[in-house]
């Protein structure tokens, strides 16, 4: 049928360069938006704030381009990604009241959102410079979790990945499931998407049951 072949053409030309950007983009507001609500939480003020969201949706991907000689590094060359940090940083200050009952709600949905994201850009980039797949995944990890590390760190708060949730587990289980889709010949931005959504739904899932890894005990 002639819609069947439209639908097909659809899938099979569709470029995924604006969605991969679009992905990128996710992930700096929603990690910008995480780190301004504990920031805020903590009453630091209007810059402490909008310091905390740059390194918080910056500094993985910086870590990730130096650690692979990506220069210049990607933020240096795209103003848009300071310009979105700042706007949606100062939105949040304005409408969002660090004394709601929601605060932990918001920032692990957020943080969901940018572990989602980022992870994929993080793997896509170490895939693009040539990079053997457990590198990739490594780097995908590190693209995602140093700039939550930094922000914890910053707001005197124990690291979420050094704790017992299910966050990294989420992201390595995503990116594997993105390259066996790629393996088997899946689209790519399939692929992606696909990928995004394991780990969404994952950590999702995780933060709902309470899913934990328990802590290694030796009894004597």
């Amino acid at each position: 049928m002639p819609t069947i072949a439209l639908d097909s053409d659809l899938i099979t030309t569709f470029n995924p360069r604006s969605l991969i950007y679009l992905f990128d983009m996710i992930g700096i507001v929603a990690c910008s938006i995480s780190g301004t609500i504990l920031a805020k939480h903590k009453n630091f003020d209007v810059f402490g704030c909008l310091l905390v969201s740059i390194v918080t949706a910056i500094g993985g991907g910086t870590v990730r381009d130096v650690i692979l000689d990506r220069h210049p590094l990607f933020w240096m060359v795209d103003m848009s990604y300071l310009t979105v940090i700042t706007i949606s940083s100062i939105l949040m200050q304005i409408f969002f009241h660090p004394n709601s009952r929601r605060v932990d709600t918001f920032l692990k949905l957020s943080d969901t959102i940018g572990l989602s994201a980022f992870t994929l850009i993080g793997i896509k980039v170490a895939d693009s410079m040539g990079t053997n797949v457990p590198v990739a995944l490594l780097l995908g990890v590190i693209t995602i979790i140093v700039g939550g590390i930094i922000r914890d760190m910053i707001c005197n708060e124990i690291p979420l990945v050094l704790q017992q949730e299910i966050y990294i587990t989420a992201a390595l289980t995503g990116g594997i499931l993105y390259f066996v889709l790629l393996n088997l010949g899946v689209i790519a931005w399939i692929a992606d998407i696909s990928a995004m959504a394991t780990i969404f739904t994952l950590r999702m899932l995780a933060i709902r049951y309470d899913w934990q890894f328990p802590a290694i005990e030796w009894k004597y």
